[in-house]
C-alpha cells in the first residue's frame, strides 16, 4: 500500500482556503439603502421628516413593481389599502449607518435628512440616469402618501 500517511518523510497534505469576494445583493449594501432613503425622506417626505414604520413602508414598495403600483394607487385615493408590510433588517442598518454619518438625524417620531444628507442627495441627483425607476415613482406619489393613513393602517395592527 503506497499511502502518505504510511511514508514518515512525506508532509501530509493541508487544506488552503483562498478568501474571495463574495457578491452582496444590492438589496443589502448600506450605501444603496441610504440612498433610497434619501430619496424617499426629499422627494416623497413633508419637510424630509418621516416615521419609521412609513420608511418601510417605502422600502418594501420599492422592492416590486405591482407593490409600486399599490401604493401608486394609494396616493391617487389618499387611502392606504395595504393592510401590512415588511420590516426589513437591511433598512435598519441603513438607518443606522446614515445616522453615524451625519446623514440623517433621529426625531421623536422618526427621521429628518440633515443638511449633509441633503447635500450628498442632491450630489446623486445631479446624474440623471442613478436611481431613475426610483426618482420616477416617488415624483409620482409626491407627498401623497402621508403620516395619517400609515398610522391608521398601524391601528389596525394594534388592534388585531
Amino acid at each position: 500500500m503506497n499511502s502518505t500517511m504510511d511514508e514518515p518523510n512525506v508532509e501530509p497534505r493541508r487544506l488552503r482556503f483562498e478568501r474571495r469576494p463574495s457578491p452582496v445583493l444590492v438589496e443589502h449594501r448600506p450605501l444603496y439603502k441610504i440612498c433610497q432613503l434619501l430619496l424617499v425622506l426629499h422627494i416623497s417626505s413633508r419637510g424630509g421628516k418621516s416615521s419609521l414604520p412609513r420608511l418601510h413602508l417605502f422600502n418594501w414598495a420599492l422592492k416590486r413593481t405591482d407593490r409600486i403600483q399599490k401604493l401608486t394607487e394609494a396616493a391617487k385615493a389618499k387611502v392606504l389599502h395595504i393592510t401590512a408590510w415588511g420590516f426589513d433588517p437591511a433598512l435598519a442598518i441603513a438607518i443606522r449607518y446614515a445616522v453615524a454619518e451625519g446623514l440623517l438625524r433621529p426625531t421623536s417620531t422618526g427621521y429628518q435628512i440633515s443638511e449633509k444628507g441633503q447635500s450628498f442627495i442632491d450630489e446623486v441627483l445631479k446624474d440623471a440616469a442613478v436611481f431613475r425607476s426610483e426618482r420616477t415613482f416617488l415624483k409620482g406619489i409626491g407627498k401623497d402618501i402621508t403620516e395619517s393613513m400609515v398610522e391608521a393602517v398601524a391601528k389596525g395592527w394594534e388592534s388585531a
